[in-house]
């Protein structure tokens, strides 16, 4: 079983609110898998999500060439922002320790495509796409049926 949202954020400040609002119902273990091109706003949203969970604000940079980013939220959970595009085989993903991460931490993929048969299966997707406005995304959220609860309203202030 699954469940499914589609939206449109008509502004990159609607795209942050949404994912402060996602923020507040993660906890470890879960796994978001951020896909969409190149300048579809993955960094942004993560960006957004995390700085929403920290007890002092920081810079939050896009980990492309570090590939991995780690925080602490106020609560004590570890917070991962990987971002894949440079891995090459699905198995780096351990050398990162990102196997570990998807059980102990909240983790925010970018590139998951790369993880191959590695990706969580009860990970939540979020696919962004240039909306019908230079600024707007258009936005598909698919995961299992656990988070059918958490997407009832999710968007709706966004929309």
């Amino acid at each position: 079983m699954s469940c499914s949202a589609h939206l449109t954020l008509p502004s990159p400040e609607a795209t942050a609110n949404l994912a402060r609002r996602l923020g507040t119902l993660l906890s470890a273990g879960d796994v978001i898998l951020l896909d969409g091109p190149i300048g579809a706003g993955k960094t942004h949203f993560a960006r957004a999500l995390i700085q929403s969970r920290l007890a002092v604000p920081e810079d939050v940079p896009s980990p492309t060439f570090t590939l991995v980013q780690t925080y602490e939220a106020a609560d004590g959970t570890e917070i991962w922002h990987a971002d894949l595009y440079r891995l090459t085989d699905p198995a780096e993903l351990f050398e990162l320790g990102l196997d570990a991460a998807f059980d102990n931490a909240i983790c925010l993929i970018e590139w998951p495509d790369r993880l191959g048969p590695e990706a969580p299966p009860d990970a939540l997707r979020l696919t962004l796409a240039q909306g019908p406005q230079e600024t707007s995304r258009l936005l598909k959220i698919t995961g299992s049926d656990r988070w059918a609860a958490h997407l009832v309203g999710l968007g709706e202030a966004d929309a």
